[in-house]
């Protein structure tokens, strides 16, 4: 402020005054070019790989790790939304664990044994359910369809869980979290992320989509997960009513559940505007984030075992 009345008034700015008025622009412009920036980097580097000749789901993994991992953790230590949201070691050895084992390793079981059971029971029962997908459309477009369609199903899996006590004690333990950063994204019960799995990935499996549309799904999936939970200080302006961003999902881990049962979209917000859950109020920010149970256990194996406590999510403590 006192910057802003020198410059008006006529005053000289300090060299001191002068670098910290730089600063103050270039973090401003910072917040409205990290996401697409970040974005863009990752599906520079997957189309840099696919095009001399490395795997499309290895190309995937790599851009992802690059663009979504690297680049999204040096921005929440630069850049951070709220620095008392950086996360303690204890946090990270938590958070990696669901990532790996829930994330990364479940999806790979389940992809092995139910999907390929299912896979091979539509073909011996000769039902051509792959015609159903418009696989002659151009790559961008299937895409497009995935996440409308996946998004739609997601939204309801998500209204559910929010709403029907039973899915909720187990979709209660990704709302634990007291903070938000993006390595705890994938803090889910497996349950919980078992049903996800086959709303928004393998009913395409099924249709038989191609290699190359599934892994680019994929990396944007990942990279665009890790940006709605991430601790940086992003700006999407309009942006925000198509895509289900981080400054739309804070609101959705209030502690407030007239806050939190809103912003339901996992990759856009459009079904929420349809349906009436979009919440974005102008000039407020997100105050307590996680359950009213402030004692709610939070270490892997007791968050495995607390959805069969009854009350234990719901409990005000």
């Amino acid at each position: 402020m006192k910057q802003e009345i020198k410059l008006i008034t006529g005053h000289p700015l300090t060299g001191g005054e002068k670098n910290s008025l730089m600063t103050v622009k270039f973090r401003n412009i910072l917040t409205w070019t990290v996401y697409p920036g970040v974005m863009s980097f990752g599906l520079m580097i997957y189309y840099g790989l696919k095009t001399h000749g490395i795997n499309v789901f290895l190309s995937s993994y790599i851009a992802t790790i690059i663009a979504g991992v690297g680049l999204i953790t040096f921005f929440e230590i630069v850049l951070p939304y709220r620095k008392e949201w950086l996360p303690s070691s204890s946090e990270v050895g938590t958070d990696f664990l669901f990532m790996m084992l829930v994330q990364v390793l479940l999806p790979q079981l389940i992809s092995i044994s139910v999907v390929s059971w299912l896979l091979g029971f539509v073909k011996n029962s000769n039902w051509n359910i792959s015609d159903f997908w418009p696989h002659n459309y151009p790559i961008w477009i299937q895409i497009l369809i995935m996440i409308l369609s996946g998004d739609f199903l997601r939204y309801w899996l998500h209204r559910a869980a929010h709403t029907w006590p039973l899915l909720w004690r187990f979709h209660a333990v990704h709302h634990s979290v007291h903070k938000l950063y993006w390595l705890n994204l994938g803090r889910f019960h497996p349950l919980d992320r078992t049903l996800q799995l086959f709303c928004d990935t393998f009913p395409f499996i099924l249709l038989s989509i191609s290699k190359e549309v599934l892994a680019l799904y994929l990396l944007i999936y990942s990279i665009k997960g890790f940006f709605q939970h991430c601790n940086v200080d992003i700006k999407l302006g309009w942006f925000n009513y198509i895509i289900s961003g981080p400054e739309l999902h804070r609101w959705h881990h209030s502690t407030n559940i007239h806050e939190s049962n809103n912003n339901y979209g996992n990759h856009i917000i459009i079904w929420d505007i349809l349906f009436g859950t979009y919440f974005l109020p102008k000039g407020k920010n997100v105050s307590e984030l996680g359950l009213l149970n402030r004692n709610y256990p939070m270490s892997f194996w007791k968050q495995i075992q607390a959805p069969f406590i009854k009350g234990i999510d719901t409990a005000q403590l």
